[in-house]
């Protein structure tokens, strides 16, 4: 079992998949994010096709990390073991861009190190479009003065509209489609306090693996799973890199 991101490289995330494979054995990625309740609303809204054709997808992260956040070890803020705002403190969100919306079919991405003394970025911007058609994106920092202010995702399609925001992901705030479902009703209770960004989806994403090893249930994230996200990841910092739009999938 590995946290996010599963590797900082994508031949890394590629060889770990088959090594897992090779020794019969299973890999899990956490994405513990997945199992919050607000965003198990959103997904089901999506699954059923609530939405309709979904036209806009905007993702917001602007928390913020002291520069004694980056100090605090050696690892941090590095390209080979850590990654940018990006790769490490949004991980999860650049996570919604795939397991919510669906695949990829480019992107275009400006990353910078406005503030803080590190080797990644502190602050970065995507432009996607997906296979569906639909366009949005996605702006993160960790800047933001003088906390955490929001983790946040809106969805806008044909036949609804929804915003997902709070600190983390942890609040319904706008919750409005044109035909009404039982879910409807859920939404009042979805929203929490949250006292960290990490929610309370671990407990819940334990249970998946303890539960597929004992053969009762299937992976809700594992090595393949894992790969889409970093995939996207590597992309934005290419794109970032070399000035221009990068396709998915990556031509390795």
């Amino acid at each position: 079992m590995t946290e996010k991101p599963m590797a900082t490289r994508w031949h890394d995330g590629l060889r770990m998949v088959r090594a897992c494979d090779d020794a019969n054995v299973r890999l899990f990625v956490v994405k513990q994010n997945r199992r919050n309740a607000t965003l198990q609303l959103l997904k089901n809204s999506v699954d059923q096709g609530r939405f309709g054709r979904i036209y806009m997808v905007n993702l917001n992260v602007f928390w913020t990390r002291p520069q004694e956040y980056y100090d605090s070890a050696a690892w941090r803020g590095t390209w080979e073991f850590d990654g940018g705002a990006f790769m490490n403190q949004a991980s999860h969100y650049v996570d919604l861009l795939d397991w919510l919306i669906g695949p990829i079919k480019s992107l275009q991405a400006y990353t910078a190190t406005l503030a803080r003394n590190i080797e990644v970025e502190d602050t970065g911007v995507i432009s996607v479009e997906w296979r569906s058609g639909a366009l949005g994106s996605m702006n993160v920092t960790m800047l933001t003065y003088p906390k955490n202010l929001e983790g946040s995702i809106t969805i806008i399609g044909e036949k609804g509209t929804v915003r997902v925001g709070g600190v983390a992901v942890n609040e319904i705030q706008h919750w409005e489609f044109s035909e009404p479902h039982s879910d409807d009703e859920k939404v009042k209770h979805a929203s929490y306090e949250t006292t960290s960004v990490y929610g309370f989806g671990h407990p819940l994403y334990f249970d998946n693996v303890i539960k597929v090893l004992r053969g009762e249930a299937s992976p809700e994230t594992d090595g393949r799973e894992g790969l889409k996200s970093l995939e996207t990841l590597i992309a934005t910092y290419l794109s970032a890199r070399d000035g221009k739009r990068v396709a998915l999938p990556l031509d390795y």
